[in-house]
């Protein structure tokens, strides 16, 4: 039961996540046919798997969710902003009732009868004279004194379906008789059967399906309410729904007795064979406007990408092209990868000491290899930053309401890719980044239109690539950051004297320490003082950057630069006295062999090379480096914010792929080191932040880089 029920969880969360994001949708646009059609599906899809994991309660509920919608779907009902803030309730109480899917606690049940209680009020509406006349009213009747019309009403119509389904149906559960026999609860029908003869059954296997039929079915259900009963076959099943006419034709004894039925082994009728029939007994249709609309409904089902399925063969590749794995496998896979590379590394190195020409053949093929295997396993791990920004958008859509502020919530770059692991540290701090941007940024729509603002304040939240770093900005058009009352809030608490000289952006870092806030009210939103030094240690945990920019009463942006991954990356190994250090190669510009002399004879700090001025940092002097300095240095010129500096190293090792490891809680706390990664022979290299290190050595020399 426990291995069901987790099933079921992951199953719902992901439906849950989807009909959010299509409701806030609709919310934009209620008129939208798409996003209704949509969340009714998704709906339709929950109230299925509640029902077959034996989940009573939660069908029940959902059940008349999905009727209100259905009607929404029809036309006859609109989707009002009480309609969608019910469904937003609904939401969240599925959300903890995916957790406790049997409704054992008290206060989900009382919970669950207040909203079941809201739903079925709406309902009553659809019922009501108003809703009633409306539906009368949009229902063109055109009388047929035909003595072969039978059954003149306005909203009977006869349908055809073929319904084909694949060879291979049983394997999900489907059994398609009980799909026939909802098709005949909805009217009146009549079902033909065929079965594939056995004789051109090359392998005949009893867990397959060989059994098609055709249905007549006489039914005031509307085509959308047909298509929903084949919703969970789309993709495993040839389907075909037509109108062949108004009214009932399977009460037209001599339409029935006209359609030729050889038995289980003969020919289908066919849509095309009945429209013969209907149309040499001149049977007229009930409905003027059947007959344009014929060309319409005659369609097959479209599959989950729009398109008409084309036969079960190609449907079954279909179903096998993605498989849910558990994130723990994933982790155990990256993990197991890392140990591979690791071990070639090993065997790269015992190959160059044993000059052997079969060893070296297969110790470049492992390396290749194994490196094909990272980028899979690491392609396996990525998932759309879209995933995390859907989670923002409803929590915008409330705190903004509490606020009584207006705000536009625009995402760019949702496709953007980034390492789970990531996103999962990424949560927490762009949520209180958001709720600052809510609280402290935008002004109220009052006070916005004293400024010449529109009322509606945005906020952008967009992600894009950088290299091998994918940048997360957060802008808002609000009232923007005042240097000022920053430096003044930081001489007050003592953080700084008032002789400290600080750059635009050193003021602006101030924020993120311990304590620091220029709120005057302490809210349920942000102001307590707490939380900003949080966001930057916890950037900082996953090798990340957090910047500043802003200007009063323009806005503010906050900008964040991420690694792609925790786990692996490619590197240039390099040589200071007999430590080794890996320099993420992503940053490296250009590699450069000066002499000893020639940067010791530099004023500032300042080297050229190629015609340009490159400041450098001699890292051996950085680093405290006792022992003696070789003749000629390597000069490793690297991009930094934009500009670009020279680090000096004693050689140059070579390219190495580093699998990337903590330092551990005793040197959590150092600037410029971000990591190790265990060599080839064993040794151990540090993974260099060349970001912080020319931060911090450049502000403790006092030198000005250009």
């Amino acid at each position: 039961m426990e291995r069901l029920q987790q099933v079921f969880k992951e199953e719902s969360d992901d439906l849950l996540q989807n009909l959010e994001q299509s409701l806030l949708s609709l919310e934009k646009n209620p008129d939208d046919e798409n996003r209704i059609a949509e969340i009714f599906r998704a709906m339709h899809t929950l109230k299925g798997n509640s029902s077959m994991f034996g989940f009573s309660k939660i069908a029940d509920f959902v059940h008349n969710l999905e009727t209100l919608y259905s009607h929404i779907r029809d036309k006859n009902l609109k989707a009002t902003s009480s309609i969608i803030d019910c469904t937003f309730q609904v939401l969240d109480l599925l959300k903890v009732l995916v957790e406790d899917p049997i409704v054992t606690d008290e206060n989900n049940l009382r919970s669950l009868a207040d909203l079941s209680v809201r739903i079925l009020t709406f309902l009553e509406n659809v019922d009501g004279s108003e809703t009633s006349q409306e539906t009368v009213k949009s229902t063109n009747v055109v009388e047929d004194s035909s003595p072969s019309a039978v059954d003149a009403k306005a909203t009977t119509k006869t349908f055809y379906i073929s319904f084909i389904p694949s060879e291979e149906i049983f394997e999900d559960g489907t059994n398609p008789l009980f799909l026939i026999e909802e098709l005949t609860e909805m009217g009146k029908s009549k079902v033909f059967t065929y079965i594939k003869p056995f004789e051109i059954i090359t392998d005949y296997n009893v867990e397959k399906c060989y059994t098609s039929w055709e249905i007549l079915l006489a039914t005031e259900s509307s085509l959308n309410e047909i298509k929903d009963v084949f919703l969970f076959v789309e993709d495993t099943a040839e389907i075909n729904i037509e109108e062949l006419s108004g009214g009932n034709l399977i009460a037209n004894a001599d339409f029935i007795n006209a359609i030729n039925y050889t038995g289980y082994s003969g020919e289908k009728q066919t849509a095309e064979k009945l429209k013969e029939i209907i149309d040499s007994m001149d049977i007229k249709e009930i409905t003027s406007q059947v007959k344009e609309k014929q060309a319409a409904m005659a369609q097959q089902i479209p599959d989950k990408d729009g398109a008409p399925p084309t036969a079960p063969a190609a449907t079954k590749e279909k179903t096998i092209s993605s498989v849910r794995v558990g994130s723990d496998k994933l982790d155990d896979l990256m993990n197991l990868v890392s140990e591979l590379v690791t071990t070639q590394a090993g065997l790269s190195l015992y190959a160059e000491h044993n000059h052997t020409t079969a060893l070296e053949s297969i110790t470049e093929n492992v390396e290749k290899l194994s490196r094909q295997l990272r980028d899979i396993a690491f392609s396996m791990t990525l998932i759309p930053i879209n995933n995390l920004f859907g989670r923002f958008q409803r929590m915008i859509r409330d705190v903004s309401a509490n606020l009584n502020k207006s705000v536009e919530f625009i995402t760019q770059g949702g496709e953007t890719e980034l390492d789970k692991t990531i996103i999962e540290y990424l949560t927490d701090p762009l949520l209180h980044l958001l709720r600052n941007s809510l609280d402290h940024g935008i002004e109220s729509p009052e006070e916005r239109k004293r400024l010449g603002k529109p009322p509606k304040g945005t906020i952008t939240l967009k992600a894009y690539y950088s290299g091998v770093n994918v940048f997360i900005q957060i802008e808002d058009d609000g009232k923007g950051i005042d240097a000022n009352v920053i430096k003044a809030s930081a001489i007050k608490k003592g953080m700084i004297t008032p002789e400290t000289e600080l750059t635009e952006r050193e003021i602006y870092d101030l924020i993120f320490s311990a304590g620091f806030s220029t709120a005057k009210e302490v809210t349920d939103v942000s102001g307590r003082g707490v939380g900003m030094d949080v966001v930057k240690r916890n950037i900082a945990d996953i090798r990340g950057e957090i910047t500043v920019d802003s200007k009063v009463n323009i806005g503010t942006k906050i900008t964040l630069k991420l690694p792609l991954t925790l786990s692996i990356t490619d590197g240039l190994l390099v040589q200071i006295s007999d430590t080794y250090y890996l320099i993420p190669l992503s940053v490296v510009s250009k590699c450069h062999e000066v002499t000893k002399k020639s940067l010791a004879d530099e004023l500032n700090k300042i080297v050229v090379l190629d015609g340009d001025q490159i400041p450098f940092l001699d890292l051996r002097k950085e680093f405290r480096v006792k022992d003696e300095a070789p003749e000629f240095f390597q000069l490793i010129v690297v991009e930094n914010e934009g500009r670009r500096v020279g680090l000096t190293v004693d050689s140059i090792v070579g390219e190495y792929q580093a699998v990337l490891k903590p330092l551990g809680k005793y040197y959590r706390h150092q600037d410029f080191i971000s990591g190790g990664t265990i060599l080839g022979d064993g040794t151990i290299a540090l993974v260099m932040d060349t970001s912080k290190i020319i931060n911090k050595f450049s502000q403790v020399n006092k030198e000005e880089l250009v």
